[in-house]
């Protein structure tokens, strides 16, 4: 299952207090240290200086993009560049309106509610979080049947920072009551191989700079990945070695882990040989690549495809899905004539 694999980009499980420790640890806490997504960073230091000189809270943030890119550190960063206090919770924590309402009268003026995987929430909290983020109200309904009543209450001025990796998902209501909306790209590598270095330096692990590159090579564009590629080889460092982190060492981890040099695991490799080996390669729907390596399309859609296609391995198309050239020449494998000729 995907959620087993090294390059997995799902948070960390709830129980593993020590892997959720370990990211907790080398999360950047000010843009300063806060590396990439320049763009974002930009607007972002403008709303803040603009809404500290009005002395009001900054606007509400959605943050999109691909699992691993750091929105949750991000939402941290924004509420400490702020010096406000930030509760965090998640789509599916909320499951009734009641849950929602005790949250937002918890808050204080100028508190921020970061929302992780909010298009999973249900519809008729989403309503109920609309008059909160416009208007700063809340209604509630007292008693039931032809006896109920609304009553309305104020709420402080806060902000709602949501993450999502589905943005499509949101209702259009929603998505509109955000006054920023920032998209989180891939990073580049000369930026993975900063978060590595500077990774590296708070867990007090030597390293050089080749390793770091050869890290930030298979890290697959995302931090998350990088940090825990990183504590691996630390791991096979001091097992094997002397804890110094080499080019000798971190191929030889690397390759235990089967690694490759674009950071495919075995399941991205298994995905694109299936395609490659029953429908010559594509195109082919997601719902029988689903069935024929027995992974929900939803893990499809989130975790094997963004970064193949970010890499030119794979396209969609409106047929299908369907594996490049590239990816066949990484794999070794040689398309048929006529195959050929369609790639060509």
């Amino acid at each position: 299952m995907a959620i087993d694999r090294i390059v997995n980009t799902a948070g960390p499980d709830p129980v593993d207090d020590v892997e959720k420790e370990f990211e907790q640890t080398l999360r950047p806490r000010d843009f300063v240290n806060y590396v990439g997504q320049e763009r974002i960073k930009r607007n972002l230091k403008l709303a803040i200086s603009a809404a500290k000189k009005r002395g009001e809270p900054i606007d509400h943030i959605l943050l999109y993009g691909p699992p691993g890119l750091g929105k949750t550190t991000l939402a941290t960063v924004v509420a400490n560049e702020m010096g406000a206090q930030i509760k965090v919770t998640s789509g599916p924590a909320i499951e009734r309106a009641g849950d929602l309402a005790s949250l937002l009268t918890n808050l204080q003026d100028g508190d921020i509610l970061f929302i992780d995987e909010i298009h999973h929430l249900n519809r008729v909290i989403e309503e109920v979080l609309y008059a909160a983020m416009e208007d700063f109200k809340l209604d509630i309904m007292l008693g039931k049947g032809p006896s109920a009543r609304s009553l309305r209450l104020d709420l402080p001025r806060f902000t709602i920072i949501g993450a999502t990796t589905r943005t499509g998902l949101l209702a259009a209501p929603l998505r509109d009551r955000f006054g920023m909306i920032h998209r989180l790209e891939f990073y580049k590598p000369d930026e993975i191989k900063q978060i590595i270095k500077r990774s590296a330096g708070i867990l007090k692990v030597k390293i050089d700079d080749k390793s770091a590159g050869i890290l930030a090579q298979r890290a697959r564009l995302t931090p998350r990945i990088a940090n825990r590629l990183l504590k691996r080889v630390r791991d096979y460092a001091d097992i094997n070695g002397d804890g110094i982190i080499d080019e000798k060492t971190a191929f030889k981890a690397l390759e235990l882990l089967e690694i490759d040099e674009l950071g495919l695991d075995p399941a991205d490799r298994q995905f694109m040989e299936a395609m490659i080996k029953h429908y010559k390669g594509g195109p082919v729907g997601v719902n029988t690549m689903s069935a024929l390596i027995a992974e929900e399309r939803s893990t499809i859609e989130d975790f094997y495809e963004p970064y193949l296609m970010q890499i030119g391995l794979l396209e969609r198309t409106p047929r299908g899905r369907k594996v490049t050239p590239k990816a066949w020449q990484h794999l070794g494998k040689k398309p048929s004539g006529k195959k050929q000729a369609e790639l060509l």
